[in-house]
């Protein structure tokens, strides 16, 4: 090799290593689960889309949840506390194993139990957690601190709650922002918030639980204009999907209603969408299912575990 080809390969490693280093030094979101509250496959579901799950584990999902990730301060935070949760603190403490204890702090969006049941781990039965910080918005946090079993991790200091209003953002660091944000939903035990996550680059939605977009006093299409990220409700891909069950009973934007709503954005709005918080008979659980595909080629995105998102 000559000297000018050699000059050229350093030159070429040099930059490399250097983006490495640099995407290890940033922020960024890293999904830990994509599935609705009960997981995929669903407790009590044998049918055939779920006896998938069951007899290969490679295809189960767990609920949806992120961490958001500072590799430079070794500093973590979970958005969610779902059913999970032991795998996949698992799943982060082998992304980052080098951030405090594995873990800084959790945010929560409302009281389903996909949102927040894991929590019982951070419990003296468990990891017997000391003070861990638990965001979460004035009726969360009452029902919280009211409510066995969930009262003994506030008496007991395994949780330290963390008030959030509305709106109102919430300084992580110098360069880390998270902003919640109420949305409608069935708030049978607390209200519900989305949030916005600003990092020192780009910045995301998270809204993984939400009436129909119509029912928000937000314009979803302009605040998706606001973001470099959207990861949202996507349930449900269509009605229909749970045979004869009334689904406006369990109202979500279904799938083809958000892509009928973003249809006429550039592709470069629609290239921010990823949908997230599959029910166990949404078809965008099958990668190659034809609404997968039908997804993907109209310029969205399917969240999938273990991706990563800079900030």
């Amino acid at each position: 090799m000559g000297k000018l080809s050699i000059s050229i390969f350093l030159f070429a490693y040099t930059l490399v290593i250097s983006s490495l280093v640099s995407a290890q030094e940033t922020p960024y979101l890293f999904i830990l689960g994509v599935a609705q509250d009960a997981g995929y496959p669903q407790v009590g579901c044998y049918q055939p889309h779920c006896m998938k799950g069951w007899e290969n584990p490679s295809q189960r999902r767990t609920a949806t949840s992120l961490a958001l990730i500072d590799p430079e301060r070794d500093l973590s935070f979970l958005f969610e506390a779902t059913p999970h949760l032991p795998e996949q603190l698992y799943a982060l403490q082998k992304e980052a194993p080098n951030t405090r204890d594995g873990l800084d702090g959790v945010f929560l969006t409302h009281a389903h139990i996909g949102h927040y049941a894991g929590l019982m781990h951070f419990g003296r039965e468990a990891m017997n957690a000391q003070g861990l910080d638990v965001y979460a918005m004035p009726l969360m946090s009452a029902f919280l601190r009211n409510n066995g079993p969930w009262s003994q991790l506030v008496a007991l200091g395994n949780v330290a709650l963390m008030p959030l209003r509305d709106d109102h953002a919430v300084k992580l660091t110098s360069t880390l922002f998270v902003t919640p944000m109420l949305v409608p939903h069935r708030d049978e035990f607390s209200e519900t918030v989305g949030y916005r996550i600003e990092g020192p680059n780009k910045s995301a939605l998270f809204i993984p639980d939400i009436n129909k977009w119509a029912d928000w006093d937000t314009d979803i299409a302009a605040l998706l204009k606001t973001v470099d990220y959207a990861l949202l409700d996507a349930t449900f891909f269509a009605d229909g999907e749970l045979g004869n069950r009334d689904m406006s009973q369990i109202p979500h934007p279904f799938v083809v209603e958000s892509m009928a709503l973003f249809a006429d954005l550039p592709a470069t709005e629609r290239d921010k969408v990823w949908f997230i918080h599959f029910n166990h008979t949404n078809p965008l659980l099958e990668p190659e299912s034809p609404e997968s595909l039908t997804v993907l080629d109209s310029g969205y995105h399917i969240a999938t575990e273990g991706l990563r998102l800079p900030l």
